[in-house]
C-alpha cells in the first residue's frame, strides 16, 4: 500500500525548498485555485491528486537537480523530449505525479510565464491563473467552478495587486485570437453552471462572480486588436483555433 500525502502541504513544502535555493517554483491549476480561498466554502469542496508548477526557463538546470533532491524522480523518455517546454516527476514513495511548465503554460493555447513569476510568492498571477483554466477546451464542471472560485476570492482590477490584472488579460487575449474565443465561451459556461441550484451560492455570490465575469468581457469588447486578430475574427470557429492536447503515458 502507497504511504499517502497532503498534496497542500507538498506544495508548500516544495516551493519553500525551492525559494531556500533562489528558484522560483510557483504553483497553477485546481491547488493554486484553492490557495486564494479566504475560506472554506462547501461549493468548491475536491479532492487534488497532483501537482502543476511553473518555473522560469533560465533555472530550468537548476531546477532538474533541485527535484531528486526534493524526492523526486524523472519521466526521463518525456523531459529528454519536452524538457525545455515541460517537465513530468513522480514522488519517490506515493508516485504521486508533478508536472512542470518551464517559461509558459502550453496546453490548448500558450500562456507566457517567463517574467511574471516574482508577482505571488506561491502561485503564478491571479491573470495567468485564470487563463490557464479558461483556455481549456474540453471544459468540465470542475473547471468551471475553479473559476468561479478564483472570481468569488480574488476581484479584478489593473495591476497585479492582490488582484485579476484585466490589463494583463486584455494583453495575453488581444494577442491571441484563439485565447480570447476559448476564454470567452468558458467564461459563459461559468454562468451557466452557478446558476444551476445544485451549486451551493447564495444570491449575493453568485452576483458578484457574474459582475466580475461581465468586467472581464468588458475588458475585451475595449482592448486592442490587430489586424491580424481581425482577420482571425472574421475566420472564427470554421477553422480550428486550439491545439489538441494528448494524455502522457508514464
Amino acid at each position: 500500500m502507497q504511504t499517502q500525502i497532503n498534496v497542500f502541504e507538498e506544495m508548500n513544502r516544495l516551493i519553500e525548498a525551492a525559494r531556500e535555493r533562489e528558484i522560483f517554483l510557483r504553483v497553477l491549476g485546481g491547488l493554486a485555485v484553492r490557495a486564494h480561498h479566504k475560506s472554506s466554502h462547501p461549493a468548491f469542496a475536491r479532492e487534488f491528486e497532483d501537482l502543476d508548477f511553473a518555473i522560469v526557463g533560465r533555472q530550468r538546470r537548476e531546477f532538474e537537480s533541485f527535484m531528486p533532491q526534493a524526492g523526486y524522480s524523472p519521466h526521463k523518455h518525456f523531459n529528454v523530449l519536452n524538457g525545455a517546454q515541460r517537465q513530468i516527476y513522480y514522488h519517490n514513495e506515493t508516485d504521486m505525479k508533478v508536472d512542470i511548465f518551464v517559461g509558459s503554460f502550453e496546453m490548448c493555447h500558450k500562456i507566457p510565464l517567463e517574467d511574471r513569476l516574482h508577482i505571488h510568492p506561491v502561485t503564478i498571477p491571479p491573470a495567468e491563473l485564470l487563463l490557464t483554466k479558461a483556455q481549456i477546451v474540453e471544459f468540465n464542471r470542475k473547471d468551471a467552478l475553479d473559476i468561479a472560485s478564483l472570481l468569488l476570492y480574488v476581484g479584478t482590477g489593473s495591476s497585479d495587486e492582490d488582484c485579476i490584472n484585466l490589463t494583463r488579460v486584455a494583453q495575453l487575449c488581444g494577442a491571441d485570437w484563439g485565447l480570447y474565443k476559448t476564454t470567452s465561451i468558458n467564461l459563459g459556461r461559468v454562468e451557466e453552471i452557478i446558476n444551476g441550484e445544485d451549486v451551493a451560492l447564495t444570491e449575493p455570490e453568485r452576483s458578484l462572480i457574474k459582475k466580475r465575469i461581465g468586467e472581464i468581457l468588458q475588458a475585451f469588447e475595449s482592448m486592442p486588436k490587430s489586424v491580424q486578430w481581425k482577420m482571425r475574427d472574421k475566420v472564427g470557429t470554421r477553422m480550428r483555433w486550439y491545439e489538441e492536447v494528448e494524455e502522457v503515458a508514464r
